[in-house]
């Protein structure tokens, strides 16, 4: 599911991301721009306007391992990224790096569904900084 998810981002693609994602009202995204919640809010402002919008080309690339927990019908799922896109409007190149933490429920007739990812930069490690 989490390489289904990297690609949906990196080609901005609503139906597979669809196949990800529960598409139902009460899923969420906090990512540094804002929180969406409910499928078409997700497909609508990060994938229609953050991702395909505002770039032109995107990779991304899950760094290091995943870590997967599993409880019962729900997972939580924990990795770090790297992010490169070239902008829409100028061309300019942007590199990123951060961490995400995502929520998956195993859901009657449907399998495993998306329901909650939580995105930021990476920490903070100087001193006084992140509170």
């Amino acid at each position: 599911m989490v390489d289904t998810y990297v690609q949906s981002i990196v080609d901005a693609d609503v139906k597979l991301g669809a196949a990800v994602w529960s598409p139902t009202p009460d899923v969420s995204f906090i990512e540094p721009r804002g929180t969406e919640r409910g499928w078409e809010q997700i497909s609508a402002v990060f994938y229609g306007k953050t991702m395909g919008e505002t770039f032109t080309k995107r990779t991304l690339r899950v760094v290091g391992e995943v870590n997967i927990q599993v409880y019962g019908n729900a997972a939580v799922v924990e990795f770090n990224w790297d992010f490169v896109a070239v902008l829409r409007n100028n061309g300019q190149t942007i590199h990123t790096t951060g961490r995400e933490s995502q929520v998956y429920v195993n859901l009657p007739n449907q399998g495993w569904r998306l329901v909650h990812v939580h995105y930021s930069g990476p920490p903070i490690g100087a001193p006084g900084q992140g509170f």
